[in-house]
Order: structure tokens, then C-alpha cells, then sequence
């Protein structure tokens, strides 16, 4: 089997259909679809059902609510096909995203590509973001050269990559089922990981922007959870040496600068107390150490 495609689902219902449908509609058709329903409250898991009755290739699994994380996990174990597709519950995938990936892969253990956004409340689709096709040595060049630059869709991403089963197995690229931005602290680490790496320009992946995605909040816990992204990137990226450290740093160093941006009251403490000053130093460079400094004395 070529592909794998994880689906974690949460009272998703009015969307579900349609994200099931773009997979069982692609002209490729070497697939399984692993649905996995994270404590759904709504009439999620009926559809799944549904679905599952409709085409063998779709499987689902129920399990008590855990998060994002701990749902693709739990597909990713299940996982049988050499690749790995994953597939929010909400969005889609354009027609020929399969058989484009299909024809496109030759054993990397990564594969990227371009998607669109569509925003609900306006019904409008923005244009993807452009990419140029291209190999890279390693996940880190790749890494290097993209990871800051302007894009709509952000970097760490997990969606817009196809991944080798096998690679993510062996290396047990899991996701941390503790915090949110997830992505942010497995894109990093399993690029550091991969040595075979390809980009392709074509726009195979549609997210939808929707009022009540836990994406679209801004809350003291997601601020907590970012931080402690940081704080483990910084500690797993200051004690390695095989690879170029400034764009890696920067952009840890941007983690912790949005935590401490529009920051006040009580929430200073908190993040005070989570926030490991000695390794926001070590990322920040020589230029922004006095930043730093400057929000550790300020938050008493």
C-alpha cells in the first residue's frame, strides 16, 4: 500500500463529509484512510461509521478525547502504507494530491509540498503559497533555507509533507501528547532527522479557516505550551553540532518572543516560573541576550 492518511477527528461533523469525500474521490487509488475519532461529542463518529461501511479502505477507532497529538500518534502506529498522509479533519485534499505524490516520489523519506487556504466565513480561497521544486542534501538544508521565510501557510505544517512510514517508525518521530503547537516542536526534529528531502510547487492541500478551530485561539495556555515548545527545542538544538545553528535559533528565539509579547497581570508569573532563561540566552545570540534580560526582570 502507498499511503497512509491520518485523520484525527473532533466534532468535526459539518466539515467531515467533505474531507472524507476528497479521499475517497482521488484519482489514485492505493490507499487507506485511518479516521481516528478523539472523544467526539457531536455525530462525528456516525459518519465515520458511515464511511467505514461505504469502502473498506476507510478504518476508524474511538478513543477518549487526548488531543491532536495523541489521535495521529495512534493512526501513525496503525499505519500501514510506505507513506504518510496527514489530514486534518476540517480540510481536504484537492483531487490529484495522491497521484501527483505518487508520481513524484523516489524514496525520500520526505516529500514537500504547497497548499491553499479557504476561509469559511467568506467563502474565498487565497492563493498558494510558491514554491520551487528542488532537492536538499538533508532535512536541516531544507530547514535553513525555508523555515523563515514569508509564506501564508506556516513552515512547521505538519500537513503539507507526505512522510516515509518507515523513516518516522524507526526514528520514533512521534508527536508530544502534552501541549499544543505540536507541529512546531515535531517539524524541527524530524527534519533534523531526515537525509533525503524534495520539494514539489504543486498546491496539493486546502485548510479551512473557521471561527472556534483551536488554531484560531489565543489563550495564557497556549502561551504555557509555546513556551515549553521552546524551552524543548532550545534543549534538544544547543547540544548538537552536526548542523547550521542560526536559523534554527532564530526561530526558537521567535517562540519565545511571541510568548512575551502582550503579556500582563497575574499571566507574568506563570510564565516567568515555565520559561528556561538559560536556554532562551543561549538561542537568542548576542544581539537580543539584553531582551532577554530585559523580560526576566521585568516579569517579578
Amino acid at each position: 500500500m502507498k499511503f497512509s492518511v491520518i485523520i484525527p477527528v473532533y466534532n468535526v461533523e459539518t466539515y467531515l463529509r467533505e474531507c472524507l469525500d476528497s479521499v475517497l474521490n482521488q484519482t489514485f487509488s492505493d490507499w487507506e484512510a485511518i479516521c481516528v475519532n478523539d472523544g467526539s461529542t457531536d455525530h462525528s463518529e456516525l459518519i465515520l461509521e458511515a464511511y467505514a461501511q461505504k469502502d473498506a479502505r476507510i478504518h476508524y477507532v474511538s478513543k477518549a478525547n487526548g488531543g491532536t497529538s495523541t489521535a495521529r500518534n495512534v493512526g501513525l502506529r496503525a499505519a500501514k502504507g510506505e507513506y504518510i498522509v496527514f489530514l486534518d479533519g476540517d480540510d481536504w485534499l484537492e483531487l490529484n494530491a495522491l497521484q501527483t505524490l505518487a508520481d513524484h516520489l523516489k524514496g525520500e523519506e520526505i516529500l514537500c509540498f504547497s497548499g491553499r487556504r479557504y476561509f469559511e466565513e467568506t467563502r474565498q480561497y487565497h492563493p498558494a503559497d510558491q514554491l520551487i521544486e528542488k532537492q536538499y542534501a538533508s532535512g536541516m538544508d531544507y530547514y535553513n533555507e525555508n523555515a523563515l521565510a514569508n509564506r501564508d501557510f506556516a513552515f512547521v505544517c505538519v500537513v503539507l509533507r507526505t512522510y516515509q512510514r518507515y523513516f518516522l517508525i524507526e526514528n520514533h518521530l512521534f508527536f508530544a501528547d502534552d501541549v499544543s503547537y505540536e507541529d512546531n516542536l515535531w517539524v524541527p526534529l524530524t527534519l533534523y532527522k531526515a537525509k533525503a528531502i524534495s520539494v514539489i510547487s504543486d498546491a496539493l492541500y486546502v485548510y479551512r479557516i473557521r471561527q472556534g478551530s483551536k488554531m484560531q485561539e489565543v489563550s495564557l495556555a497556549r502561551k504555557k505550551d509555546l513556551l515549553i515548545v521552546a524551552n524543548r527545542l532550545a534543549a534538544f538544538f544547543t547540544t548538537r553540532v552536526d548542523y547550521n545553528k542560526t536559523t534554527v535559533f532564530r526561530a526558537i528565539t521567535h517562540h519565545y518572543q511571541k510568548v512575551f509579547s502582550n503579556v500582563g497581570g497575574t499571566d507574568r508569573q506563570e510564565l516567568k516560573r515555565l520559561c528556561d532563561w538559560c536556554m532562551y540566552r543561549k538561542v537568542s545570540g548576542t544581539k537580543l541576550r539584553h531582551r532577554v534580560n530585559y523580560w526576566k526582570n521585568r516579569f517579578k
